[in-house]
């Protein structure tokens, strides 16, 4: 009996890897997005303008704007995003549209001041005549503490 359910647990554990494949179109999104934080870590606002749609908003902890703000805040270092440490991530498309959460820490210099900050980000991506462009990037502070040895909120 015990080898049976040994078994039985070893055939559910082997195949869990099976349920959690990502489809290639989530890959893609996955990819897209780690792309992206690098892209906003080195201000590379040409690349960003063209993933950015016209009408893209982005929700931070201190506002909203649009997609020309954004482009304007990286390029100047307003907000310089140093570093995305991600912790999670996932993806639901629906149809042409692709909603991708991470759980992140983000290293970023805001105002002069080096920050850490956990979030939740939401960012929302539309396939327009076959190329995936931003339309959200929402920002969720959570109240758990950054993951990295340094775990406090500078």
């Amino acid at each position: 009996m015990r080898t049976i359910i040994s078994g039985l647990i070893l055939i559910v554990l082997g195949a869990m890897p099976a349920f959690a494949q990502n489809s290639p179109a989530e890959k893609e999104i996955i990819q897209l997005s780690k792309d992206k934080w690098q892209w906003m870590a080195d201000k590379n606002v040409d690349v960003l303008n063209n993933l950015f749609h016209e009408k893209s908003v982005f929700v931070h902890m201190g506002g909203s704007w649009g997609k020309e703000q954004e482009i304007n805040i990286i390029k100047s270092g307003g907000i310089w995003y140093k570093k995305a440490d991600i912790h999670d991530v996932s993806v639901n498309i629906i149809e042409n549209t692709a909603i991708l959460l991470n759980r992140i820490d983000l290293l970023a210099v805001v105002g002069g001041n080096e920050v850490t900050n956990p979030f939740i980000v939401t960012e929302v991506y539309i396939k327009i005549n076959g190329e995936w462009k931003l339309g959200s990037l929402s920002f969720t502070r959570i109240m758990t503490p950054p993951a990295g040895p340094n775990n406090q909120n500078r």
